[in-house]
């Protein structure tokens, strides 16, 4: 029943994912031609629904995935996470920071 129930979830939790995705290229677009303001909303947002790609690992593990999809989706939750780690080095190193 639970696996049932993890299995059905993860289409929506990824779909959310996607959608949240968008949200934050407009929130950046917001940040580069508005207000650089903006690019508190945009962080705080991307930490955020940066708890989805978890809840997705977990899903896939829950739901009894294969491997190829838990291996997706530990993949995400590394990248979004990496990602975050190289805005940090912008000012160490900021040609490895621009490659994100």
């Amino acid at each position: 029943m639970i696996t049932t129930g993890a299995r059905r979830a993860l289409p929506l939790i990824t779909g959310l994912f996607a959608a949240c995705a968008v949200i934050q290229v407009f929130l950046a677009g917001l940040g580069v031609f508005d207000d650089p303001r903006s690019f508190v909303t945009h962080r705080e947002f991307g930490y955020l629904f940066g708890w989805l790609t978890l809840v997705a690992l977990v899903l896939a593990l829950v739901g009894r995935q294969p491997r190829g999809i838990v291996g997706m989706s530990a993949l995400l939750l590394l990248l979004f996470a990496f990602q975050s780690v190289l805005v940090a080095l912008r000012v160490d190193m900021p040609g490895l920071a621009a490659a994100t």
